[in-house]
């Protein structure tokens, strides 16, 4: 059975991941596997001055764990409420881990068999907080499966149309084939996004290109959903922003690269902008994918 990891700090956004997570779990026959990082002294400034009682770490994992417990009782009175009573009841499980919160997703993501990581995004502290930081740079680079990142104001609707934005990247197409597969459990359309800002100079080059790419993916990507939009915009955060508003996208989808859309959206300003704008949830998917979503 597949599973997906949800780290929590139990703030709203992050319990907000959670259910969403139940929502996806639910359609994908999943189990939901929820984890809370408990920092030791170790892992911050001064650890080696201060004396840290076990006495002191029994308690917080003890807090962990029984706020980990009502968190799940809380996500199963919701599926009761919001999910048909013949839909799959996906099993929750939950664990604490010691260390940073991207340390901890690791250790898990790594040893427990997962399939996708969903996480909130705006949150006040621990895991939601480092989300907009260099730790959730350091953890997407590093990540070798996908990981979904769900602004607060998301809410699950049904996933009926995602979104992924394309560089026409011949690699892009492998993915876009396991990106099929996840569309297909929610009879999903995928909208193949190449946000571009070249001028009518290059248009007949790079129509050559798109014609190229989308014949790759007739051939190598069986499903019949798909379709191509073109987005001319100099700023590649206007371009998104139309898309979200135009298109009726229920979720972004994009792959981590060095040099591509991804990169130039997860650096400087550019994040913090868009995570005003755009309240969709963010799949990233690792360019290595190591496991079938």
């Amino acid at each position: 059975m597949k599973k997906i990891l949800v780290p929590t700090d139990f703030s709203f956004p992050a319990k907000n991941a959670a259910f969403y997570a139940m929502h996806l779990a639910t359609t994908m026959q999943a189990s939901v596997k929820l984890c809370n990082a408990i920092m030791v002294p170790v892992d911050v400034p001064m650890a080696a001055q201060i004396s840290w009682p076990l006495v002191e770490f029994s308690t917080l994992e003890h807090e962990a764990i029984e706020s980990l417990k009502k968190l799940a009782k809380g996500m199963d009175a919701i599926f009761e409420n919001e999910v048909e009573a013949e839909a799959f009841h996906p099993p929750i499980e939950y664990s604490t881990g010691v260390g940073s919160a991207p340390d901890v997703i690791a250790e898990f993501s790594d040893h427990n068999d997962i399939s996708m990581v969903v996480m909130g995004m705006h949150g006040a502290s621990g895991t939601t907080q480092f989300l907009l930081g260099s730790s959730a740079r350091a953890m997407v680079q590093d990540a070798k499966i996908p990981v979904l990142l769900v602004p607060k104001e998301a809410r699950f609707k049904g996933i009926h149309k995602i979104a992924f934005a394309t560089d026409l990247s011949k690699k892009d197409i492998e993915l876009i084939h396991e990106l099929a597969g996840f569309a297909r459990l929610f009879n999903a359309q995928i909208l193949l996004v190449h946000v571009n800002d070249e001028g009518p100079e290059d248009k007949k080059e790079n129509q050559k290109k798109i014609e190229a790419f989308l014949n790759e993916i007739t051939n190598k990507v069986n499903y019949h959903k798909i379709y191509y939009e073109y987005v001319w915009n100099i700023d590649i955060d206007n371009g998104l922003e139309w898309l979200v508003e135009h298109g009726e996208v229920s979720m972004l989808a994009m792959v981590h690269r060095k040099h591509n859309i991804f990169h130039k959206i997860f650096k400087g300003s550019h994040t913090q902008r868009l995570k005003n704008r755009i309240k969709l949830p963010l799949l990233v998917l690792p360019e290595l994918l190591k496991t079938r979503i």
